[in-house]
């Protein structure tokens, strides 16, 4: 019997699914993150090595997985593919590789075949499509610098300027400010200044506070709801170039991350806006994590070799 494995390579672990070669899942764990991106070389290392023998426990022995695919973040750079390439062929395995975007391995999964769109809304942000054609096309994912817009870190970010303008008296007075110094523990607008600016902090720790913008909405806070329609509408701007480059109006659009699967308010107004621009395209939540779509995308590749 032979077998394939599918990977996502998330920023704080690795999600594993094997697969017999007629699609039968056998086994799903999880590892530390692959992420050269957020990790060091040794800790990607280490969990690429322990990936590779849980995989040959689990198919008898690695020469049994004749397809790995492993959908992670930061790929488009050459460098991270072939270290991760020297990684798992030094761990002993030795069969087809292939190597992707975790937007890639998400859609596949989300969708469970090669085509439609999925937009992500995690810490950052990136809208993909494909067609039956086999053309694709992006919008976002540039990270949180110049992009990510809609994003975790982007609310997060939101619900700082909104503390800081309520606090000079540029906007009303917010619950924003009260929620976000609960959650840091802190009590000043210095000390917010000082967690955003300190070299320690990183976009995870601005992400994480997003989570806060459900309360405050759920309080009628006006300057929540605004952050709201602006991630919402922010979104809408990804879906649109990539449902019109490659003609998808009327075809599923798989929402994905925790701010569109976990923010209600978010969720609710970017679907508003959708229907409003797209009446005849159908909005779903993922039928299959991404480390299923490794698989879908492993077994694809099995057949056309």
């Amino acid at each position: 019997m032979k077998f394939v494995a599918g990977l996502d390579g998330g920023g704080t672990k690795t999600a594993v699914t094997v697969a017999d070669e007629n699609g039968l899942v056998v086994k799903t764990f999880t590892s530390g993150a692959i992420n050269y991106n957020g990790q060091d070389e040794a800790s990607v290392g280490a969990s690429l090595k322990e990936i590779v023998e849980t995989v040959a426990q689990i198919c008898g022995g690695i020469e049994h997985c004749v397809n790995m695919c492993v959908g992670a973040a930061g790929v488009s750079n050459p460098n991270v593919v072939s270290k991760m390439t020297s990684q798992v062929r030094l761990h002993g395995y030795h069969g087809e590789l292939h190597i992707t975007g975790d937007h890639e391995t998400a859609l596949a999964g989300a969708h469970q075949r090669a085509f439609g769109m999925i937009l992500i809304a995690g810490t950052g942000s990136i809208c993909l499509g494909k067609n039956k054609a086999g053309q694709s096309h992006r919008a976002g994912g540039y990270g949180h610098l110049i992009d990510d817009e809609g994003s975790g870190y982007s609310i997060g970010r939101d619900l700082l300027t909104a503390l800081v303008q309520a606090h000079d008296g540029r906007i009303p007075h917010t619950i924003i400010t009260e929620l976000v110094y609960r959650q840091l523990q802190i009590s000043s607008v210095q000390e917010i200044i000082g967690f955003v600016y300190d070299k320690r902090t990183n976009k995870k720790d601005i992400a994480a506070i997003a989570p806060i913008l459900s309360e405050a909405c759920a309080a009628g806070d006006p300057a929540a709801l605004s952050i709201v329609e602006k991630s919402a509408s922010s979104l809408l701007q990804l879906v649109i170039p990539v449902a019109e480059t490659l003609s998808l109006q009327k075809n599923s659009l798989a929402m994905a991350g925790s701010v569109l699967l976990q923010n209600t308010f978010v969720q609710s107004k970017f679907r508003e806006l959708l229907i409003g621009r797209y009446p005849e395209m159908e909005c779903i939540t993922p039928k299959s994590d991404a480390s299923m779509g490794g698989v879908y995308m492993a077994l694809q590749r099995l057949k056309e070799h």
